[in-house]
C-alpha cells in the first residue's frame, strides 16, 4: 500500500446527497484500508454480529468447482473467503488472492502461515498477490472461477473490474460475487439505513481508531452501489450468461454469480 498522505480526498458523508459521486480513487481507498487494516477482521465480525461468515461459508455453496483449474478471489483483503474456498476445495484447485492493499495481504499471509504452523494439512498454501483488480496480471481464460467479497464496491471502475473478473475466468467458468445490498422491506430498509449512517461510523471509528472517513466511506459506498437486478444487468453486460442473484438476511447483502460463455467468443 502507498505511504499515508495528507493530500487525501475527504470522504463524502453518508448523509450528503447520494447523487454526488464518492471519491473512489485507488490512492484514497488503499489508505483507508492501510489505516484499518489491523481490526479489520475483528470490527467486521463483531459489527455484522459474525453473519459475515455465514454470508461466506452460502458464497463458498454457490461455487461451481467440476476441474483442477485455480480459482482467483480479487480483492481479498485478509484472505477470509479466499481461505473459505480453499479449505473447502483446496485439495482439488490451487486458490490464488489478490488485492491492491500490501498492508491487507499481510494479515491474509500471516493467517497462511499460522494454519501451516498449527499443523494445517490437505490443501496448497494460498499465495496472495498484490494486483490492481482493474488491469489483473493473469493470461485470459486461466480460473474455473473468479471471486471477490465485499471489495466490487471499492474498484473505482465497476464495469472495468468485472470485465477483468470475465477476461481471466475460462470459458464455461463462474464469476461469483458477494456484497452488500439494501432491504427492500421498508422498516428493514430504515433501520439498516440508521445503523449503516449513524451508529457503524461510531463504532467503526472507536474500535479502529483511524480517519473517520472510513466507517463514513462505507455507508456511502453501498449506497451509492448497484443491487439486485441493476448489478445483474451490468454482469450481463460483461458478457456472462445465467445470471442470478440471491439475497441474504432480508437484503442485507446478496450473492451474484454468472457464467462465461463456453462457445470461445470473448465477452
Amino acid at each position: 500500500m502507498s505511504a499515508p498522505t495528507s493530500s487525501l480526498p475527504e470522504a463524502r458523508s453518508s448523509e450528503q446527497p447520494q447523487h454526488q459521486p464518492l471519491d473512489k480513487s485507488g490512492q484514497r481507498v488503499r489508505e483507508m484500508f492501510r489505516q484499518i487494516a489491523p481490526r479489520y477482521d475483528t470490527m467486521n465480525h463483531l459489527l455484522s454480529l459474525n453473519i459475515d461468515k455465514r454470508w461466506r461459508r452460502q458464497a463458498v455453496d454457490q461455487l461451481r468447482v467440476n476441474s483442477n483449474a485455480p480459482i482467483l478471489d480479487i480483492c481479498c483483503g485478509t484472505g477470509d473467503l479466499a481461505i473459505a474456498i480453499a479449505d473447502r476445495f483446496g485439495s482439488r484447485v490451487q486458490v490464488i488472492g489478490s488485492d491492491f492493499c500490501h498492508a491487507m495481504l499481510e494479515i491474509a499471509r500471516d493467517k497462511e502461515a499460522a494454519r501451516t504452523a498449527a499443523g494445517g494439512r490437505g490443501r496448497a498454501t494460498i499465495p496472495f498477490i498484490e494486483a490492481d483488480s482493474m488491469q489483473l496480471p493473469f493470461d485470459d481464460d486461466r480460473f474455473q472461477c473468479v471471486t471477490v467479497a465485499f471489495g466490487l464496491r471499492n474498484i473505482v471502475d465497476t464495469d472495468q473490474g468485472l470485465r477483468e473478473m470475465v477476461r481471466v475466468c475460462a470459458p464455461g467458468g463462474q464469476v461469483m460475487v458477494l456484497e452488500f445490498s439494501q432491504p427492500s422491506l421498508p422498516v428493514l430498509k430504515q433501520g439498516y439505513g440508521f445503523y449503516f449512517s449513524h451508529v457503524l461510523p461510531r463504532v467503526g471509528q472507536m474500535l479502529a481508531k483511524n480517519d473517520k472517513s472510513a466507517y463514513e466511506y462505507l455507508p456511502a459506498s453501498v449506497g451509492q452501489f448497484p443491487c439486485g437486478e441493476r448489478l445483474a444487468e451490468r454482469f450481463r453486460a460483461a458478457g456472462l450468461q445465467n445470471v442470478t442473484f440471491t439475497p441474504l438476511t432480508l437484503g442485507v447483502a446478496t450473492i451474484y454469480s454468472g457464467i462465461k460463455p463456453d462457445s470461445g467468443i470473448k465477452p
